[in-house]
């Protein structure tokens, strides 16, 4: 039986527009404490899930709500790429109640958080004095990445982006991630 579950991060906003985009995977980040141990994923773990899974974004997991966006096998409305700093996903929030909740919840600073939703294929765990850490090596699959209000690893981001913000920062970089991070922690 396949066990899924689910990890949260940090968001941030930018400016008005319905364009989002942040980290929903970072590599080797700790979590926040799981239930008695925390865990780090290895920056190989996502090699060759993303064309085997059909991703969905949510808000707050909750797909009875509705979709914001999907990527299936490796295309559609959802963007998700594997960079040195984890999975990065982008969409268009669409022109709906969900789509208006989430950009108004980003612009609030209430929605600040996000997370995945993933079946481990590979793991490995170590009791590191006293502590139980899970290292995740290898992902079955991941289900859908979310814009959350609670975070399991605080390490993650979102951001609403305008176009000049987005061509200013096009190539997005670890110093990008850096100071992304920083304006999450002044919130």
């Amino acid at each position: 039986m396949i066990m899924k579950e689910t990890r949260q991060y940090n968001n941030t906003i930018t400016a008005n527009s319905r364009t989002v985009e942040g980290y929903a995977v970072v590599f080797n980040s700790e979590s926040r404490d799981l239930g008695g141990f925390i865990e780090v994923i290895d920056p190989n773990a996502l090699t060759d899930v993303l064309p085997k899974s059909d991703v969905l974004c949510l808000l707050n997991h909750a797909e009875d709500r509705g979709v914001l966006a999907r990527c299936k096998y490796g295309a559609g409305s959802l963007e998700l790429e594997v960079d040195d700093i984890g999975l990065r996903y982008k969409f268009e929030a669409p022109n709906t109640a969900l789509g208006d909740e989430l950009i108004e919840g980003l612009k609030r600073g209430d929605i600040s958080t996000s997370s995945f939703a993933f079946s481990t294929k590979r793991d490995k765990w170590e009791n590191k004095n006293g502590i139980l850490y899970r290292t995740i090596l290898e992902f079955g699959q991941i289900y859908d990445v979310s814009p959350v209000y609670q975070e399991a690893y605080p390490d993650t981001s979102v951001a609403l982006r305008n176009m000049a913000n987005f061509m200013e920062h096009r190539d997005i970089d670890k110093n990008y991630y850096v100071e992304l991070r920083n304006s999450i922690s002044n919130l």
